[in-house]
Parts: structure tokens; C-alpha cells; sequence
């Protein structure tokens, strides 16, 4: 009886044991899921980021381009009014 009274004693304590170890399994996961969920929240937001810099970027360069040719034709304004040949 004594052995039986053993035996169920260890079964308790590793069933015991067997808890312990799946409630922090789960605290993990939990943790985890958490932490997963923090890191696609901080993608979403950097992909907005980038997304808004990316369109500034390319209104900027277009900015740049009609600024340009602004002064390009500026220039070509002065050059003539600066010719000798245009003097009036």
C-alpha cells in the first residue's frame, strides 16, 4: 500500500509540475503574442512614415525640376537681353 500511496504521490508531483509548466507556457505566449502585435503596430506606422517621406520625396524632386526649368529659361532670357548683338 505504501508503494501505491508513492507512486501517486510522484504522479501528483509531476502532474503538479506538468501545470506549473504549461501556466507559464502560456504566460509566454501571451507575452509573445504581445510583443508580436507591438512589432506589426510598429511596422504599420514606419510603413506610413516611409510611405508620407517616399511622397514628399517625390514632390520635392518635382519642385526641383520646375525650379529648373524656371531658371533655365531665365537664363536664356538674360543671355539674349545681354547679347551685343541685341542692343537696341
Amino acid at each position: 500500500m505504501a508503494d501505491t500511496n508513492e507512486s501517486f504521490r510522484k504522479l501528483e508531483e509531476k502532474l503538479a509540475k506538468a501545470v506549473e509548466i504549461f501556466k507559464q507556457t502560456q504566460a509566454e505566449k501571451r507575452a509573445l503574442q504581445q510583443e508580436l502585435e507591438k512589432l506589426r503596430s510598429d511596422a504599420r506606422e514606419r510603413v506610413k512614415r516611409w510611405e508620407i517621406q517616399e511622397r514628399e520625396l517625390i514632390a520635392l524632386r518635382q519642385e526641383r525640376e520646375e525650379i529648373r526649368s524656371r531658371v533655365e529659361r531665365l537664363l536664356e532670357q538674360i543671355e539674349i537681353l545681354t547679347r551685343p548683338d541685341s542692343a537696341g
